[in-house]
């Protein structure tokens, strides 16, 4: 990897203090060796970077995405949460092939990359897991995927999403063995059990244990929607947030999507044992879901995070449309001042890199921190003209701002070009396995 300066910048530190300098940005073999000033190479090894008129700032993490879902992009709209599941999203996943998984985790990858996500909490489909780490592993993308895992039998469900317990597990280890810290570290594994809903008690039980004992993160669902909770209260005989805390899953390493609809025992609950909570405002608007309650889980001390969800509840991987809703939403509950863009791009940095159990080593430029960096043009007229660059992330900015991205030290897109897939192959193979997967569901 050798020297790579991102040189000239604006930047947005996002450490500890929200220094913003300015300057050169430089690592060495992927770690981050300076912060602002002026850099000289040690060696005539070195790639530099121009962002001159540009923001440098720590590369997105998204800790709420399913890459498996992006060729069902616009195939399920207007729908709530289970009839989307049911009618559509599980049809779609128990009609993926390898080849299929593998165009939409390409796809998947190449928005991500271009549009400034450098790091993601992914949860796949039951089957074809390994066709997304591959696929990670060749964008150059920093990702924590999972396998998702149903065991409960329920009639609504595809039979080839139905599995065993034991079955389940058994290749949720295997996947765990195969990928956990490949690749530098750069790829690890997250046990993903779907939802209470899908999941027997059994398998969230063992589902703990095992992730406990390999010390990875849980990835899951939960109270995202009013017909779920009351679904889950039927079955189970108590709250979401309840019933996961009663069969382990909640703690430091556990990380739940959505929580729109929480109760006071249940931010109780999730304050004490250091629940992550991972917020995606685009995919809670149009499934109608509700407004999460962001700052008063902020206020209670609970970790939160931003994720586009997946294509087909959202309709993109856009990190900076989550940035702007994310701030906008609880202005009008709360007040103008409720969520601030400085609040906002913490979450989507540090927030996101606490959630994936990162935060030593992502989420901010610092010295000694892996080099995930990027650099966002300021110089288009919906930015100009720039005063605060965290508003200008937060309020202005879009994904098609993003000029340079470097992932663990890579240059993984310079001037707005992906360097790791070929982009119009990418996009026509995408487009004749969504017509394929889609065929095979009539």
């Amino acid at each position: 990897m050798g020297e790579v300066i991102i040189r000239g910048g604006t930047i947005v530190t996002v450490d500890s203090d929200s220094h913003v300098l300015s300057g050169d940005v430089a690592s060495v073999d992927g770690t981050l060796v300076q912060v602002g000033g002026s850099y000289t190479p040690t060696t005539s090894d070195y790639e530099i970077l121009d962002a001159d008129g540009c923001i440098v700032m720590p590369g997105l993490v998204q800790s709420h995405v399913h890459m498996c879902q992006t060729l069902a992009r616009g195939r399920a709209d207007d729908l709530e949460l289970l009839d989307w599941l049911r009618k559509v999203v599980w049809p779609y996943e128990a009609s993926l092939t390898a080849d299929a998984m593998t165009a939409a985790a390409q796809l998947a990858c190449t928005e991500l990359l271009l549009g400034g996500t450098t790091a993601i909490l992914d949860m796949g489909t039951v089957h074809h897991t390994d066709a997304l780490f591959e696929v990670a592993r060749d964008a150059g993308l920093r990702a924590t995927i999972g396998k998702a895992m149903m065991d409960e039998k329920d009639s609504l469900t595809p039979k080839q999403l139905q599995e065993s317990t034991e079955n389940s597990l058994a290749e949720s280890a295997r996947l765990c063995r195969q990928w956990h810290g490949h690749d530098n570290g750069r790829l690890r594994y997250a046990y993903a059990p779907r939802f209470a809903l899908s999941c027997t008690d059994d398998l969230l039980r063992e589902t703990a244990r095992a992730a406990g004992e390999a010390q990875v993160r849980i990835h899951t669902h939960a109270s995202e929607n009013r017909d779920e909770i009351a679904e889950v209260k039927r079955r189970k005989g108590c709250d979401n947030i309840v019933h996961l805390h009663n069969v382990g899953l909640t703690g430091s390493n556990v990380a739940l999507a959505h929580c729109v609809w929480l109760n006071e025992q249940e931010r109780g609950l999730l304050a004490e044992t250091g629940t992550h909570v991972l917020h995606c405002p685009s995919s809670n608007l149009k499934l109608g879901s509700g407004i999460a309650q962001i700052p008063e889980l902020m206020d209670a001390g609970i970790s939160v995070s931003l994720g586009a969800d997946g294509a087909p509840c959202n309709n993109n991987l856009d990190g900076f449309l989550e940035m702007r809703l994310a701030a906008l939403l609880q202005k009008p509950r709360l007040g103008s001042k409720s969520m601030r863009a400085a609040t906002v791009v913490k979450l989507a940095t540090m927030g996101g890199a606490k959630a994936l159990g990162l935060d030593h080593e992502i989420g901010s430029l610092e010295v000694g921190k892996k080099c995930d960096v990027i650099v966002v043009d300021q110089t288009g007229p919906h930015v100009t003209p720039t005063v605060n660059p965290y508003s200008a992330i937060v309020y202005a900015c879009r994904a098609t701002d993003v000029r340079h991205v470097v992932v663990d030290g890579r240059i993984v897109a310079r001037d707005k070009g992906l360097l790791t897939l070929h982009v119009p192959d990418v996009l026509k193979n995408a487009r004749s396995q969504a017509q394929g997967v889609f065929d095979r569901m009539k």
